[in-house]
Formats: structure tokens, C-alpha cells, sequence
């Protein structure tokens, strides 16, 4: 029983593919698209030749362009903060006299949050717009 050419190359596409999967690099999956690419080049009836022509070119092509795109794209990005770290910096408003000793509370990102004062003398009442500087376990520390 001879294989055609064809199925080597989706055979091949297939084993590119499970490194891509299991080690998330994207380079074998642009290797696997340049062999499905060869295998339609083997079912067209194009030469062995051709076909590895046509693996490379593909191959170098996706590398060549979709890897700076992708590193444009990650790296873009500003880093992002997320939970207590997206907190630092925001206006929040006095629900409950804030001062120095913690027993203050403030309405932050739509939540009630238990608050102290930065500076110890400092004392902020009911409706006053304050700045969250540090997030301490459960307590925002405001000016």
C-alpha cells in the first residue's frame, strides 16, 4: 500500500501541531500551516520539489510576519493592574469620618471600604473626596 504525498504532509501537519499544543509555541504552528499548505501542493499534483518550496516559503513567511504583529501586540500593552493594585490612585468618597486611627469607611469602586488616614492628624468627613494611596489588607490608606 503506497501513501500519497499528500497524506505525509497532513501527517506531518498533525505532529507540528502537538508541540504547538502542549509547549504553546506558535512557530510550530506556522511550520503545521506550511505542511497542510504542501499537502495541497502534493494534491494538486505538484512535484516533491515544489512541495518543500512550498513548505519553506510558507513556513519563513507566517515567521517572518505574524511573529513581530504577535511581539507588537504584547508588547504594546501597558501591564494592566488588576485587584487591589487597580485600586492605588483612585477617588474614593467618605461614608464614615476617616482619621488616622481606622475606624473611617469610604465607598471605592462601588464598594465600602474600611479606611485610615496616611497622615495620623489628618481626619476627613462624610462626603469628601479623598485619594487611596495603599490598599492594607482590608483598609484603604487615604489623603
Amino acid at each position: 500500500m503506497d501513501i500519497d504525498a499528500w497524506v505525509w504532509w497532513l501527517i506531518g501537519a498533525v505532529a507540528l501541531g502537538i508541540p504547538l499544543v502542549v509547549t504553546a509555541m506558535p512557530e510550530f504552528g506556522m511550520f503545521s500551516v506550511g505542511a497542510v499548505a504542501s499537502a495541497v501542493t502534493a494534491a494538486l499534483g505538484g512535484g516533491i520539489v515544489v512541495q518543500v518550496i512550498v513548505f519553506v516559503v510558507v513556513s519563513v513567511a507566517l515567521i517572518a510576519v505574524v511573529r513581530p504583529i504577535a511581539a507588537r501586540q504584547r508588547g504594546g500593552r501597558p501591564d494592566q493592574a488588576t485587584g487591589i493594585d487597580a485600586l492605588r490612585g483612585k477617588q474614593a468618597v467618605v461614608t464614615e469620618r476617616v482619621d488616622g486611627s481606622g475606624g473611617g469607611r469610604i465607598k471605592l469602586a462601588g464598594e465600602i471600604w474600611s479606611a485610615r488616614a496616611l497622615d495620623g492628624g489628618q481626619t476627613y468627613e462624610v462626603g469628601q473626596q479623598v485619594d487611596v494611596v495603599e490598599i492594607e489588607g482590608a483598609t484603604a490608606i487615604v489623603i
